[in-house]
């Protein structure tokens, strides 16, 4: 978390003036200090305020009213094209044309509605929580341009619990299904919610819908007193989806952080994936142990070195192979330089490797294993509007590398507010041509093609045993019946959120 001395170089988002629809600068939780806006991402913003003016003036409403719309999105990521795409080419499915035609643009998001989403990296916080620094995080993206919606807008902790989550979640996505993870924490009151509530927030959510809307994890701390009891405990009484844990032991209170832990730890870790193995015999989808890594750039680094070498991917492939009964699915897959895209770029640039996901890509030739997966998480919420070549060569590389159908999609929200702005970006993302042919990546394709569909959904249905008949039900529950009269009632509620604090010479 941010010290005293952090926050009085820094403001909430909300002070910025310039209300656009993606972020046009670095935005950041907490967790870490952002980088000033760039001489790029200035470009993008005048661009966008100059397509904004005249679009709205043609179409007859306010700028403010345009942003929020779905041509307003096509827009951005017009500036985004003729801005980053200039050298490398269009990053991004956008034209004009569809950003001056309005029922152009809502014809087309109104057809890609039913893809399906399996959205399985998402958060709110527990009812008692008191981690009110997240709740400055969702004040940084109202006036910054994430969340038009926002601006204005006072937040409170209310909106990281479960009410909001479940309107940003499936009422203001085209997300179908999703999971709650959390954080554990060595001191009991910061884990964002216990594997009981988890628990009990899926089976109310799936026995109000009538469907199977909601998964849950159980978090494991490796090396704290009686861990392996909780475990046993949680298998019996929670019942998760999956295991996720994190390897720099307490993330959220780093400076308590007396745990950390490696994958393929023998001692400690292997006795627990025995228990993973027999469960799963009942239970397949057990046999998913999800992992945070990464998140960790040079200023997290400084404050905290000793837990460095618990971040990156390094332990990852010897676990995989001695465990080819599990599958281990690294959430962020391991993206260091959250807050310091730039500095990922300039070392692609110079040397084709991207800390520390170019490591997690070449795991599987590497070691010769099949059973790893990339979680995308803040590996695309960080870089696909910040830095979008990065995040187009680490999309290159992870599908690459581990396949096309081992790349996950998770979205990190609510912290980044409803996911909407995230799953529109992959739907619009193209690696650029040139990119392609210098580093041998294959294209992403079409909004709705196999390698996106894959990623959104195709890939969690197959690790979580997620059934079409499952599917079809989703259609005519209680949540599918919710969204039609919220939509039919005229909330313009789809928004493209994120939150954080941004560089104080920012406006």
């Amino acid at each position: 978390m941010l010290d005293p001395q952090d926050l009085e170089r820094l403001m909430p988002a909300e002070r910025l003036r310039f209300r656009a629809p993606i972020p046009v600068q670095p935005v950041s939780s907490e967790e870490f200090v952002p980088g000033p806006q760039s001489a790029l991402q200035r470009q993008v913003q005048a661009r966008l305020a100059q397509l904004g003016d005249q679009l709205a003036r043609h179409q007859g409403v306010s700028r403010r009213a345009f942003f929020q719309s779905a041509a307003g999105m096509a827009a951005a990521f017009v500036a985004m094209n003729e801005t980053y795409g200039a050298t490398q080419g269009p990053l991004y499915e956008a034209s004009l044309a569809e950003a001056a035609d309005p029922v152009r643009a809502t014809e087309r998001a109104a057809a890609l509605r039913g893809q399906f989403i399996m959205d399985m990296h998402t958060h709110f916080l527990r009812e008692d929580t008191r981690l009110e620094g997240f709740v400055r995080s969702r004040e940084a993206v109202g006036k910054a341009g994430w969340n038009p919606a926002l601006a204005g807008k006072p937040q409170t902790i209310a909106d990281l619990k479960f009410a909001n989550y479940f309107k940003e979640i499936w009422l203001d996505s085209d997300t179908q299904v999703a999971l709650i993870s959390g954080s554990g924490s060595e001191d009991p009151r910061d884990w964002f919610l216990t594997n009981e509530m988890k628990a009990q927030a899926r089976a109310d959510v799936n026995a109000r819908a009538g469907a199977r809307r909601l998964f849950s994890h159980a978090i494991f701390m490796p090396g704290t007193p009686g861990w392996l009891d909780k475990v046993d405990e949680d298998l019996e009484k929670n019942r998760p989806d999956s295991f996720k844990g994190y390897t720099v032991g307490d993330n959220t209170n780093k400076h308590l952080a007396r745990h950390p832990w490696h994958l393929d730890d023998e001692k400690l870790l292997y006795p627990f994936y025995e228990k993973l193995v027999k469960a799963s015999q009942t239970q397949p989808s057990l046999r998913n142990v999800c992992v945070h890594k990464g998140l960790f750039p040079p200023s997290v680094t400084q404050r905290f070195p000793n837990l460095l070498q618990y971040a990156d991917v390094r332990d990852v492939g010897r676990a995989a192979r001695d465990w080819p009964q599990l599958n281990f699915i690294v959430y962020h897959s391991g993206f260091r330089y959250t807050g310091a895209q730039d500095a990922g770029w300039a070392q692609f640039e110079q040397t084709g490797r991207i800390d520390w996901v170019t490591d997690l890509a070449e795991i599987p030739e590497k070691f010769g294993v099949k059973n790893v997966y990339g979680d995308l998480g803040q590996i695309f919420a960080q870089s696909t509007v910040a830095q979008p070549l990065l995040c187009a060569a680490m999309m290159g590389q992870l599908i690459k590398g581990l396949g096309a159908d081992h790349v996950v999609w998770g979205t990190d929200a609510v912290w980044t507010g409803s996911p909407q702005w995230q799953i529109e970006a992959l739907r619009r993302l193209e690696i650029p041509e040139a990119m392609r042919q210098r580093n041998g990546f294959a294209p992403l394709g079409p909004a709705d093609g196999a390698v996106k569909s894959a990623i959104f959904g195709e890939n969690s249905a197959r690790l979580y045993g997620y059934t079409k008949a499952e599917r079809r039900a989703l259609a005519g529950d209680r949540v599918a019946q919710a969204k039609q009269d919220y939509d039919s009632a005229g909330a313009q509620a789809r928004t493209n959120r994120r939150y954080g604090y941004v560089a104080a010479s920012g406006r």
